[in-house]
């Protein structure tokens, strides 16, 4: 079974659940730009235009992750966790209205990882 490339906190799945019942079918993308940029941002499914430059890292409690090709150089040796921390973002994600903002918390994968992880595709 490969290794994932990104996964989520249970505190950010009660967001998930909590905004999915609200918006319908949720997705992440984390573009890397400057700002709010280098935050994951939660949309509804279809509202986000991926580019040809997007690629999909995986699944997130049943949401799609993609993450643009620039910003996944810096991430691709690198396990991604999805949080959520208090606070507001200035950001069209739609947890900021909640006084909350999703995080992104990274460690580096060990060489046994590596050698099984996921495969990245093009979005």
């Amino acid at each position: 079974m490969p290794v994932e490339r990104v996964s989520v906190t249970e505190a950010a799945v009660e967001v998930i659940d909590r905004l999915r019942s609200e918006h319908g079918e949720l997705m992440f993308h984390l573009s890397g730009g400057c700002c709010d940029g280098s935050s994951p941002m939660c949309y509804q499914k279809g509202e986000f235009r991926l580019g040809g430059r997007d690629l999909y890292l995986g699944d997130i409690h049943g949401c799609g992750f993609y993450m643009h090709a620039d910003q996944f150089e810096y991430y691709k040796n690198s396990h991604t966790t999805v949080d959520v921390v208090k606070g507001r973002g200035s950001s069209f994600s739609l947890e900021i209205p909640l006084g909350l903002r999703f995080m992104i918390r990274s460690r580096i994968f060990t060489d046994e990882e590596m050698a099984d992880l996921r495969p990245v595709v093009a979005a």
